[in-house]
């Protein structure tokens, strides 16, 4: 018993060593000098950031640092588009992604992979696919779901 309760006090004073620490965010200085030098323009106004902010920024800046120059312009291209879009857009687009995250693991595996598939056709079919789904009017789309529904078992 006495074991017990000496796991379950070690246990919650770490759990509070670490909200404390998320809850004061990250020091300026605890940042490596790359990630410094990249988020420079952020220096002077760093300790004024939410704390969660500052951690997604910190995390965004440790996945830039390790793209390769390919995957930083990839980035850079993704980044114009998502700001050419309207605030209704970018909405929709994270509560789409916000539904995707909420999918039972193997169902998001499954859409990955359907995505890959389509990546790889050519690019005439995508089109083809695509101007045919347009053709469709509602109807015909919620038949068109519903059949490829049944045809993996039952998930939407």
């Amino acid at each position: 018993m006495l074991r017990r309760a000496e796991q379950l006090v070690l246990g919650l004073t770490a759990l509070m060593i670490i909200c404390t620490a998320q809850a004061q965010g990250i020091a300026w200085d605890a940042l490596s000098p790359a990630q410094q030098q990249l988020l420079a323009t952020q220096a002077e106004s760093w300790s004024d950031l939410d704390p969660a902010r500052q951690e997604q920024i910190a995390r965004g800046s440790e996945r830039w640092l390790e793209m390769n120059p390919q995957e930083r312009a990839l980035a850079r291209e993704r980044f114009g588009l998502w700001l050419d879009l309207s605030d209704e857009q970018r909405a929709a687009m994270r509560e789409r992604h916000a539904a995707f995250r909420r999918l039972p693991a193997e169902e998001r595996t499954r859409l990955i992979e359907v995505f890959r598939r389509y990546q790889r056709m050519p690019p005439e079919r995508r089109m083809e696919l695509r101007q045919r789904f347009r053709e469709l009017n509602p109807e015909q789309r919620r038949m068109l779901r519903e059949r490829r529904t049944r045809a993996v078992g039952g998930r939407p």
